[in-house]
Order: C-alpha cells, then sequence, then structure tokens
C-alpha cells in the first residue's frame, strides 16, 4: 500500500442551520482554500509526496454522505481535481440537527477504511453550531484521540458566538489541535485556508523530527 504523510477528512455541517447559499459559500470556500499554493504544497512535498484527501457532510443522527471519497493528492493536477470535486459537490439533503459526534463515528470507520497508511490523521469539523442530537461528541473525541488522530474546528460565529468554547470542550483534541473562527460564511473561505495553512505547517514540522 502506498504511505502518505497525511490522511485529511474535511467534515461540513449541513444541518438546518446551513441553508442552500451558505452551503455554496462553504463548498466554493473550501474549493478555493485547497487550491492555495501552500496548501496544494503542503499536501504534496511531503517525505511520501502524498496525501489522502475526502469530503464527509453530515447534519443529524445517521444523516451523513461521503461526498468524495478518499483522494490521493501527490501532484498539482491531483489536487486541483480534489479541490474542483469539493468545489462542485451538491447540497446534501435539506438538513436537520446537529449530531457531531456521530459525524465523528463516521469519520472513524473512514480512517479505519484509508487505501495506505498515513503518518498524520486529521479531521476538519467545521459548522455554525454545537451538537444537540446524537452521542455527545466529547468521548468519540477521546477515543479517537487515543487512537492517534488530530481533530480541529472550524466555527461560523453568526448564530452561536461562544462556539468555538464548546468546540475546544467538546470537539477538537490531539497533537496540535485548534479551531479558528469566523463570523459568518462569508469569511468562510479566508478561515478555511487558515485552517489548512495551519494543518500543513504542523505536517511539515512532523515530518522534519526523526521519525
Amino acid at each position: 500500500m502506498d504511505q502518505a504523510d497525511l490522511a485529511l477528512i474535511i467534515a461540513l455541517d449541513c444541518s438546518a442551520s446551513v441553508t442552500f447559499d451558505e452551503f455554496n459559500l462553504i463548498a466554493g470556500g473550501c474549493g478555493a482554500a485547497l487550491r492555495d499554493p501552500e496548501v496544494v504544497a503542503g499536501l504534496t512535498n511531503g517525505p511520501n509526496g502524498a496525501s489522502y484527501c475526502a469530503l464527509l457532510l453530515w447534519s443529524g443522527p445517521g444523516e451523513h454522505e461521503i461526498s468524495v471519497d478518499w483522494t490521493r493528492v501527490d501532484s498539482k493536477e491531483t489536487a486541483e481535481q480534489f479541490a474542483k470535486d469539493v468545489d462542485e459537490t451538491p447540497r446534501f439533503g435539506l438538513g436537520g440537527l446537529t449530531a457531531i459526534g456521530a459525524a465523528l463515528q463516521v469519520c472513524e470507520t473512514m480512517l479505519a477504511g484509508l487505501p495506505g497508511p498515513a503518518r498524520r490523521l486529521v479531521i476538519d469539523v467545521a459548522g455554525d453550531g454545537r451538537a444537540n442530537a446524537g452521542p455527545a461528541p466529547g468521548p468519540i473525541r477521546d477515543r479517537l484521540v487515543q487512537a492517534g488522530v488530530t481533530i480541529n474546528g472550524l466555527c461560523v460565529l453568526h448564530e452561536e458566538p461562544d462556539l468555538v468554547e464548546s468546540f475546544t470542550r467538546e470537539v477538537i483534541g490531539g497533537p496540535s489541535a485548534f479551531a479558528v473562527q469566523c463570523q459568518d460564511y462569508d469569511g468562510f473561505a479566508d478561515a478555511m485556508r487558515q485552517k489548512l495553512q495551519q494543518e500543513v505547517a504542523a505536517v511539515q514540522r512532523r515530518m522534519a523530527r526523526p521519525a
């Protein structure tokens, strides 16, 4: 199996609080961030020259869709194709409750089915609300962290100004875990780019240390 430097799941909130117009800003913002030259270089310039990337859309318990399955990003061309697939992904369902714990369980299953080994495992959870349905995210977060996974957050604050604090308590965890924020979905692209750049930098620091 081909080894990668990073396995990255981008997990996007599609619950009822996210309108179709807002989802278009999310998908377009993710696509733009994935095209950033620093992000592309970080995904493809590690010792193994590749990352595995996937896109998960989620809302309430049992409501999820792997919109873009594991993709090996090992060149500018494959990075562009993944960005295009993310950019053009259709809105999943009509939204429902916000089941972050259930989304993390799906991510856990996805990581167990990686096409090959990866030296660093990262889940990006992006949303505009705290968990209000399904299993509590904290224990699932803790189990993933024990397995070596880092969970980072992107918090859109237009409905819950204290969302970063909630994500810090219940969602993010693992080596170098962090949460970034934007006030509304108009700022999502810049926040996602900042987040991916920071994650790539964490990968590069890890690669620079002896295994």
